[in-house]
């Protein structure tokens, strides 16, 4: 390994949003988790994550800019170096070894909306750190450290589309999306979901899910492990948007979200999805270019109070396009 103190120049990571294209919640585990099994993209939209060693500092340090995170102490980028420095320190010759990290996190997906950006951060940040302190990574378990930080965290260690099974540690990678990349409208009113609350709206209705929702998931996963086009996957849009059973839940924990996704179907004349638990609303568009056009036509009808979106804030309005394997770096 590379002694930490020899690198200047930070490292810089990506950490893209996912989208759950389906998500079908297949039981209740014996250790309190969920089982599911849900075909998922990355997207363009990422967060930006530079790792900078501080040898004369005294600890780690985090510095956000952008949205609102929370509390420094609870953010997984944090939690991740805390970890990977754990794993790391045996092959280093002890914590002493790996040098404090300072910690840049420019936020751009939004927080608690079911996009997953915590658990891309801390992905991020656990490959990040390895690399700013000269750890041959494959020498760490990374996975294993990745699922002891969040079920969605496995994920994000490789993009691209995957197929999720377990409570999320089962991660296998999926063909690409051939063609011109589809666009995506994301649409996040101000309305934050905690994951835990979904589910619980979704246990006190009978903690079921559809089978139809099962059947379209795995349709899908068979058609893209050998890729997918594009058109193809548009085509499916229909399929896809109503292939999510935590969608009910999250319209009983927040009925508000209910009527607007029926306004936005209205207004878009498209399939309109949700991604994850919520309250993130998807529709896919034939072109980049398109999905800006309908981006840039929602914020007019917000501004001019011809859609009203429900929360305490305006609304995320967000056109962007699948990710490709691998991610890259600016």
């Amino acid at each position: 390994m590379t002694h930490a103190t020899r690198r200047l120049a930070p490292v810089v990571r990506l950490a893209p949003a996912k989208l759950n294209l389906t998500l079908a919640v297949l039981g209740h585990r014996a250790d309190g988790y969920h089982a599911l099994h849900s075909v998922v993209i990355t997207l363009a939209l990422a967060d930006r994550l530079s790792l900078a060693v501080q040898p004369a500092a005294a600890r780690d340090s985090l510095h956000v800019a952008g949205a609102d995170t929370g509390p420094e102490a609870d953010n997984l980028v944090l939690r991740a170096i805390a970890a990977a420095r754990t794993a790391a320190a045996p092959l280093a010759g002890g914590p002493s070894a790996l040098a404090p990290l300072a910690a840049r996190l420019e936020k751009r997906i939004p927080v608690a909306a079911g996009l997953g950006g915590g658990s891309s951060d801390a992905a991020a940040a656990l490959d990040g750190a390895l690399e700013a302190w000269g750890v041959e990574q494959g020498d760490v378990d990374r996975h294993a450290i990745a699922i002891g930080l969040g079920s969605d965290v496995p994920l994000f260690l490789g993009g691209g589309p995957a197929l999720i099974e377990g409570r999320g540690e089962r991660v296998t990678p999926l063909g690409e999306v051939r063609g011109e990349p589809p666009g995506v409208l994301l649409v996040s009113a101000a309305l934050p979901l905690p994951t835990r609350q979904v589910f619980t709206a979704f246990a006190a209705a009978g903690g079921v899910g559809s089978g139809s929702t099962r059947l379209a998931s795995e349709h899908l996963a068979s058609e893209m492990r050998g890729g997918i086009r594009a058109a193809e996957l548009i085509a499916r849009a229909g399929v896809l948007a109503s292939a999510n059973d935590l969608a009910g839940a999250a319209t009983r924990a927040e009925p508000a979200l209910l009527v607007f996704r029926r306004a936005l179907m209205r207004r878009l004349g498209r399939p309109v999805g949700q991604s994850g638990s919520g309250p993130t609303l998807w529709s896919l568009y034939p072109s980049p270019g398109a999905a800006e056009d309908a981006a840039r036509e929602l914020r007019a009808a917000v501004a001019s109070g011809d859609l009203v979106v429900p929360g305490a804030g305006p609304p995320f309005i967000h056109a962007t396009t699948i990710a490709t394997r691998p991610r890259s770096q600016p």
